[in-house]
């Protein structure tokens, strides 16, 4: 050795679970030579067919076996040192530093192999001093179980004593005696099947065992790893010691585990790998109203998956999930999907459902709602994701009815916080804190949603919103403009209130949809330019049109407004349309009131004033009237104004049959537009 080799703080043995194609194994620990190196399959100590690489390194180095160990055999390598000292120092000798470095590593070295082998080993604890550390004679142990006295100290028992009938009484009033062996069947461990939990065993067949023989299963802290699903049935539940519980998938070939039926519980234990980490889909029965709590799943592609599966009759329903962790996803963090004919994902409860990269790749989305109707809902979820995710939360085209409330996203790109595809519809968001540069909310679903603070920069969007008593302090209208480059039909879908229409370049129909989807709803349309070109206003199959008949705008700022009653549409306000006109016939003094456009006047009986407002009015200013002599009397009719000096500065006369005059007040002044005298 050119330099001598340190000796870490280190275990010096490490296990391996082997694949059937691998053959170079490291071992992360100093040793001094080959021979120091232990190899052993299965338990069994191996020989021969192995060379060993790193010797006299301190970060360890490689094992590799001429062939491949076995798929599924347990590999361990260890370095087991004689603990002897063959060695001396000559008295007034060379004192070198490599000699003592190289002793005082192979002490250190000798001392961690106590170490771990005294690990291994039941001891008292170094607070107590017991009488004794030794064990009964033999003579007294025979056929004997070990046990210990008043005093703690080590003593044979009868080897059936546990068995002993009765031995266990509850505390408190009404319990009653049961052995211990009774007692012990209350919760039944994986372990009593024969689970490991060491990480390297395959302990698959055993927790399947104990599913098939017991409704409630327990898994005591521990590796368990499996090399196929965990599959539970209708009224099971499988329960662990939190995190220190893992099921561990031997590959992403399989899911973790599925849930084939309903009313199921899973919780208080840790997931990793595989295809998916829990799938439930109706199998043999509806795989309802099953509860998933205080569960972590970590690198599997899909955390959390719910199917739809291939039959109606066996539906994904009402189930709950509540304090899930799903970290290191490499597709999606939970998915609601329908692989095959069955209906979808419905009425599913996530709380407290956290997706989280933790730094690394997913292709996928952090929540994705391929298919899933009639109240999922999402209360105080998170997904927080690597880069290359999609979106963080995404409604497919088979999502309809979902509730999300309260929902965290972040990312350091620039996708959508939440993404809702064309055919989504009816999702509701409340309270959604994006943290992802993309957008709050991308709509690619053509308004299918409401939202009550959540996105940006407009925080609340209401779908079909009935108010009662509402005071509004701004209100703005979804406006559309419309600007053809040649005649065109532009069909209404009823999603925009008020229409800005230019026929600049030539006459463009405005085309309404049926009345009967938009009971209630209102439209305004307005034409914006200065050309002869026509605005026309009216429905595809002619017989719902406005009031019976199109509307054509043809003057610039002609508009129209018009309302669905559910059957037909119907004229709520134009300018456009037929001016009302009232009918006097009398003598004296008549006040024009500004209530219509044309004024009927008949003096047949008597000449006759008819006296318009001051031309600065509030009812007069930029209005138009025209007033009409009907009676072919030679009584006058005398337009005067009420503190002013009349029209164009003076009274006007109607003397003869049909004498028509039509006037506009400029807010001081009355002025004559046009007269017609007879």
């Amino acid at each position: 050795m050119t330099e001598h080799i340190k000796i870490p703080d280190i275990v010096p043995l490490i296990r391996y679970v082997a694949d059937g194609t691998q053959t170079v194994f490291e071992y992360p620990f100093p040793i001094f030579a080959s021979t120091d190196l232990e190899v052993y399959f299965n338990g069994v100590k191996v020989t021969a067919d192995f060379s060993v690489g790193g010797v006299g390194q301190t970060l360890g180095g490689t094992v590799t076996f001429l062939t491949a160990p076995a798929n599924n055999l347990k590999v361990m390598l260890k370095r087991e040192l004689p603990i002897e000292r063959l060695t001396d120092f000559l008295e007034g000798g060379d004192f070198s530093a490599a000699a003592i470095n190289a002793e005082l590593d192979f002490m250190i070295a000798s001392i961690q192999q106590v170490e771990r082998q005294n690990d291994q080993m039941i001891r008292y604890p170094e607070a107590e001093n017991p009488a004794s550390f030794e064990l009964p004679p033999k003579s007294a142990r025979i056929g004997k179980a070990l046990g210990f006295d008043e005093n703690g100290d080590p003593i044979a028992l009868t080897a059936n004593i546990v068995q002993q009938a009765p031995n266990y009484t509850a505390s408190g009033v009404g319990a009653v005696i049961r052995t211990m062996d009774d007692k012990m069947k209350d919760i039944i461990s994986v372990k009593d099947f024969g689970a490991v939990g060491d990480g390297m065993a395959d302990d698959t067949l055993a927790i399947n065992l104990a599913l098939a023989a017991y409704d409630s299963i327990y898994l005591p802290r521990g590796i368990y790893r499996i090399t196929s699903p965990i599959v539970l049935r209708q009224n099971q539940r499988m329960t662990g010691e939190g995190q220190t519980t893992i099921i561990r998938a031997q590959s992403a070939g399989f899911n973790a585990i599925e849930l084939h039926e309903g009313y199921i519980t899973l919780q208080n234990l840790r997931v990793e790998k595989g295809a998916v980490g829990v799938k439930l889909y109706g199998v043999s029965q509806p795989c309802v109203q099953n509860t998933i709590k205080d569960v972590t799943i970590w690198e599997s592609a899909i955390g959390i998956q719910l199917d739809g599966y291939d039959d109606t009759a066996k539906p994904c329903y009402w189930n709950h999930f509540q304090n899930i962790l799903v970290a290191k996803p490499s597709q999606h963090g939970v998915h609601l999907c329908v692989t095959d004919e069955g209906d979808t994902p419905n009425a599913n409860k996530f709380i407290d459902v956290r997706v989280y990269s933790l730094g690394s790749n997913i292709s996928g989305y952090g929540f994705n709602i391929e298919a899933g109707r009639f109240n999922n809902a999402f209360i105080d979820c998170e997904a927080n994701l690597h880069t290359d995710a999609l979106a963080c939360f995404r409604l497919g085209a088979g999502a309809d009815t979902n509730l999300i409330s309260n929902l965290y996203t972040e990312t350091q790109a620039s996708i959508p916080n939440i993404q809702l595809d064309s055919g989504s519809q009816n999702t509701s968001v409340i309270n959604l804190l994006s943290a992802s540069a993309g957008p709050s909310i991308y709509d690619l679903s053509g308004g299918k949603y409401t939202a009550y603070n959540a996105g940006f920069p407009y925080k609340n969007k209401f779908d079909k919103t009935i108010v009662k008593d509402l005071t509004a302090t701004i209100m703005r209208y979804d406006t559309a403009f419309i600007n053809e480059v040649t005649p065109a039909t532009i069909e209404v879908d009823g999603s925009i209130s008020y229409y800005l229409v230019s026929a600049f370049n030539g006459e463009t129909v405005m085309e309404l949809p049926d009345p009967l989807d938009l009971q209630g709803q209102e439209i305004t349309f307005k034409k914006i330019d200065t050309t002869g070109n026509l605005v026309i206003i009216k429905e595809e199959s002619d017989t719902k049109n406005p009031d019976g008949r199109p509307i054509y705008l043809g003057g610039p700022n002609d508009y129209a407004t018009v309302l669905s009653d559910g059957a037909k549409w119907m004229i709520k306000s134009s300018n456009r349309m037929a001016g009302n006109t009232r009918y006097y016939d009398g003598t004296g003094l008549y006040e024009v009131d500004m209530a219509v456009d044309a004024y009927m006047l008949s003096s047949y009986s008597g000449a006759l004033e008819a006296r318009l407002p001051p031309a600065n009015a509030p009812e007069a200013i930029g209005r138009m009237v025209s007033l009409k002599k009907t009676d072919p009397s030679v009584n006058v009719i005398t337009i005067t104004e009420q503190g002013g000096d009349g029209a164009d500065g003076q009274d006007q006369l109607l003397s003869n049959h049909f004498d028509a005059i039509t006037l506009v007040s400029d807010g001081a002044f009355w002025r004559v537009l046009s007269r017609f005298d007879a």
